[in-house]
């Protein structure tokens, strides 16, 4: 199942590489969103729960657009009926995807995250980092869980732009109210870990839930 699904995340990997069509749309998206605020607010910068809120929001909805994409090529050239005719374990698929995803939004992270420091961050980063590099880690692999799941339920059906932000945003509400008060107390001028403990475990707790689930269905969806 391992060996499938590092199979399938290579080639994914290298699509992207050729073809640019999902890190740099949500790359571009949550940069312009980020210049959008910063002129739009009329403040010279954010602090506290509305910057974490912005952060965060303009991540979730630039993953939107890496959940729409992530089955694209399988679904335009009928890659999904040979993968499921493949004698491997289909959770591996899964795997791969989420796997996909999950470097799709760390890629973003790497440019979203300096520009967003630089366009609207008051405080700075430099003593928040370790602590926004578990948070992150620990949103996106939430993020990844359900993102795969919901993009294979939506892969088949026409209205799968439209289905996947109506699935996708409502199961993805704990991981914006958790990351968001978890990186909140660090974007204020008096920086401090408030709660972080609580928050970490609340999103670990997410992902293990998701993930379990997102395997225990995963087949049944694709069936379906």
């Amino acid at each position: 199942m391992i060996a499938a699904a590092g199979a399938i995340l290579r080639k994914d990997l290298r699509l992207e590489l050729r073809t640019k069509e999902s890190v740099p749309a949500m790359t571009l998206f949550t940069l312009t969103v980020y210049v959008l605020f910063h002129f739009g607010l009329d403040r010279d910068s954010l602090d506290g729960a509305l910057a974490a809120g912005v952060l965060w929001v303009t991540l979730l909805l630039a993953a939107v657009i890496g959940v729409s994409r992530i089955f694209a090529v399988e679904r335009e050239q009928g890659g999904i009926d040979a993968l499921l005719l493949a004698p491997v374990d289909r959770t591996s698929l899964f795997l791969a995807k989420a796997a996909a995803l999950f470097v799709f939004l760390v890629a973003v992270e790497v440019v979203a995250i300096p520009a967003f420091a630089l366009l609207l961050l008051g405080p700075g980063l430099a003593g928040m980092l370790p602590e926004l590099l578990a948070i992150l880690a620990l949103g996106d692999l939430g993020i990844a869980a359900v993102g795969a799941l919901v993009a294979a339920l939506a892969a088949e059906t026409r209205a799968r732009e439209l289905i996947v932000p109506l699935l996708l945003l409502p199961f993805l509400v704990p991981v914006l109210i958790a990351c968001a008060q978890a990186t909140e107390p660090f974007m204020r001028p008096d920086q401090g870990p408030e709660d972080l403990g609580r928050w970490l475990a609340l999103l670990t707790l997410y992902d293990v839930v998701f993930v379990l689930l997102s395997v225990a269905v995963f087949d049944y969806l694709l069936e379906d």
